[in-house]
């Protein structure tokens, strides 16, 4: 049914947001033509807001550490916005070339899976299973082929 979904941004400066982007984000992306780029992007999620006009829509990246995005950003001589916690996350905004801003957020919700069960979802607080089971370590020259399994003669 459903396998993606197409997010725009609009901008007064396209090819320098693009190129942000591309050299910046470095998103990977394909060029459909006359250098009009499509970029692909991580695994998403979308929610719901109740609002008294609606038809609204916005769009945040994620990042696992927001404080090292900024520091990247800054770094660049790419101006972001102090870090807000905002209680479901830690909430900056980088400024796009074209002068638009774009929220960047550290979620402390839960993640929810991919449709296809690609994501690599998160729940906050909830530590990974660990695995116990150790296979024996293989040394070179030692590892012997197992004997082949005799069948059992049938009874007539």
């Amino acid at each position: 049914m459903i396998t993606g979904a197409h997010s725009i941004i609009y901008s007064k400066k396209s090819e320098e947001d693009r190129a942000f982007l591309k050299d910046v984000l470095q998103f990977p992306y394909v060029d459909v033509g006359h250098g009009w780029l499509i970029f692909g992007l991580p695994p998403s999620e979308v929610a719901v807001h109740p609002s008294e006009k609606g038809g609204t829509h916005e769009l945040y990246l994620m990042c696992d550490d927001i404080e090292a995005f900024v520091a990247d950003m800054k770094k660049r001589g790419i101006a972001t916005d102090p870090v807000e916690n905002q209680g479901w996350g830690l909430l900056s905004n980088v400024t796009l070339p074209g002068g638009g801003k774009l929220g960047v957020y550290q979620p402390r919700h839960a993640r929810p899976k991919s449709p296809g069960g690609a994501s690599k979802a998160k729940r906050p607080g909830k530590p990974k299973a660990k695995t116990t089971a150790k296979k024996p370590a293989k040394t070179a020259g030692t590892a012997k082929k197992a004997a082949p399994k005799k069948r059992a003669a049938k009874k007539k």
